[in-house]
């Protein structure tokens, strides 16, 4: 199944010491990442960053493997920006036949992009594999918590984030049951050009939001029946609190980010 093949949006329940870090600290560190991987533009950063992360996930005891399935669901869009970079970045060329060619320059720079998508996508699915929803609903809201004296929902937002994020693997798992249902009774999608195509996807996509419809549904009247009624004079069962690992860990990670900045500014 999808849902359960993708690591993407699902939490693995671990005792580690990435998992006992406080989750306000994971989300600032995944956010100050991914500024810092969009500044580096070398080789030997992404080489450190790659050898950091293998540090992570063995800290989080779950298998590097299973967080390689995360990139599936993107594969065929890192595979079109390698593509689109090779034949369409001028430069010397290193191939050419008729109006095709691939440049030096089109290689490096493509391979670049793809590998930073990669560590980006990477980074931020050890955050929901080592973190629970509610303490990431938990986290966002102390980190937007500042702006309630303006009337932003950070409460509200925190939430609808973390629902649409846990229901990501749900819905791949649905729609991988769909397909094979459609199939069984005679549906072939690889028949036909594209437009015949995309028709054939019809009896795919009206079950499957359908269905999304109706768990949604049911998911607000289960919140309902609850008493859920906003974010608003709730209370929490666990006080998120700082301890020294966290600071451990903010000092050091935000060292060797600071370091791989200034290296790229030198």
């Amino acid at each position: 199944m999808w849902g359960r093949s993708l690591a993407i949006g699902q939490y693995v329940p671990l005792d580690s010491p990435i998992h006992r870090l406080d989750p306000r600290v994971k989300i600032v560190f995944v956010g100050i990442s991914i500024i810092n991987l969009f500044i580096l533009q070398d080789w030997f950063s992404f080489l450190l960053w790659g050898i950091a992360l293998i540090f992570l996930v063995s800290l989080s005891h779950i298998s590097f493997t299973y967080l390689l399935k995360s990139l599936r669901p993107l594969l065929f869009l890192l595979i079109l920006t390698l593509v689109l970079h090779f034949f369409f970045t001028p430069g010397e060329y290193i191939w050419e036949y008729g109006f095709l060619h691939i440049s030096r320059e089109g290689v490096s720079k493509g391979l670049l992009i793809v590998t930073r998508l990669c560590l980006l996508i990477l980074v931020t699915s050890l955050l929901t594999l080592t973190t629970s929803p509610v303490e990431l609903t938990d986290g966002m809201e102390y980190l937007l918590s500042p702006l309630k004296r303006w009337g932003f929902p950070a409460h509200e937002l925190a939430m609808m984030m973390t629902i649409a994020l846990r229901f990501i693997p749900t819905l791949l798992e649905e729609a991988d049951r769909i397909m094979k249902a459609q199939m069984a009774r005679g549906m072939n999608l690889d028949s036909g050009g594209i437009m015949q195509r995309a028709k054939n996807l019809i009896p795919l996509l009206v079950p499957l939001f359908v269905n999304s419809f109706k768990r949604a549904d049911e998911l607000a009247i289960a919140m309902e029946s609850r008493c859920y009624r906003g974010g608003k004079g709730r209370t929490r069962l666990r006080v998120l609190e700082l301890t020294s690992s966290d600071y451990y860990f903010l000092v050091l990670s935000f060292s060797f980010i600071a370091l791989l900045s200034l290296r790229s500014f030198i």
